[in-house]
């Protein structure tokens, strides 16, 4: 179990990136929703000590994380949204470096970690070609590849499925559900999708705040009977957006199709439907903004 208690971070230029973050997340796949500037990534970065939060603390297990980093960091997996590789080294050469980096110093079991790892992952035929080359997906499972040295039982993905091709993300997700088995993983991610299809439970992020956590199929029935749809003319959206709480609007075979988040028909036109996680998300974001809002404005 990991749990994070009362977690706030403010950077020096006076950005509240964190304020007041609680969290109980048990083993398997935890997915953690929210739009770019959320503070997805600092909170991120602070469960895998590579930062310091002002204010709070983290407890995985018996390790206090921010009192004892390295007895976390032996236990940690971890895939950044961006990182770096040596140019013309090779997945194998590479993979075992990291693995002494890792601290497996016996050959053979290093020899056996990486070409078990490498066959995980799908890269054993791709083995002696340099990552440097490698696809975006290709280069996303060597990261998964890497986060699993030395059988972690904290694992950590941020962001891991932007910009992949639809066959890519889906087997990059199917390695990951296979993963979250037996450890916990935290999928950080602004695809509502990657969050559907994987995590039995989930946290929406936003301004730095946990706005909504649980079941996503929980979460969801919450929405029954509360989610409208129509189609309109695109030159009629603004005035919808003024009129009603419009959660979602997307353009199909030449009209705008908008959902509409209210207890009754919002008036003739609209048809009922089920409402999905992304409903659920697109509602908390804009429930979040308006209260925000609102208080920005009492503060005045």
């Amino acid at each position: 179990m990991l749990s994070i208690q009362q977690l706030s971070h403010t950077y020096g230029n006076g950005t509240r990136a964190l304020s007041g973050i609680t969290l109980d997340i048990p083993k398997g796949m935890f997915g953690l929703l929210g739009p770019n500037g959320a503070g997805k990534s600092t909170l991120m970065r602070s469960i895998a000590t590579l930062q310091s939060p002002s204010e709070g603390r983290i407890q995985f297990g018996e390790i206090d994380v921010l009192r004892e980093p390295e007895k976390l960091r032996a236990t940690l997996g971890y895939l950044p949204q961006d990182f770096g590789v040596y140019p013309r080294v090779s997945a194998y050469d590479l993979l075992e470096h990291l693995a002494v980096l890792k601290g497996i110093a016996g050959k053979g079991e290093r020899k056996d970690t990486v070409e078990t790892l490498l066959t995980q992952v799908n890269l054993w035929d791709v083995r002696k070609k340099a990552v440097a080359g490698f696809s975006g997906g290709m280069r996303q499972r060597f990261g998964i590849a890497q986060a699993l040295i030395g059988q972690p039982q904290l694992i950590i993905v941020d962001e891991p499925t932007a910009g992949l091709d639809p066959e890519e993300r889906n087997r990059f997700n199917n390695l990951l559900a296979a993963i979250g088995e037996n450890v916990v993983v935290i999928l950080s991610t602004h695809i509502v999708e990657d969050v559907s299809d994987l995590c039995p439970r989930m946290a929406i992020i936003n301004q730095g705040q946990v706005v909504l956590d649980g079941s996503p199929q929980e979460l969801t029935r919450s929405l029954q009977g509360r989610v409208w749809r129509r189609s309109i003319e695109t030159r009629q959206l603004s005035r919808y957006q003024a009129d009603l709480t419009v959660i979602a609007n997307r353009l199909r075979a030449g009209q705008t199709v908008i959902h509409v988040l209210s207890d009754s028909a919002p008036e003739a036109g609209f048809e009922p439907i089920e409402g999905s996680l992304e409903d659920l998300y697109f509602a908390t974001l804009v429930q979040s903004r308006q209260a925000h809002a609102g208080a920005q404005r009492a503060a005045a």
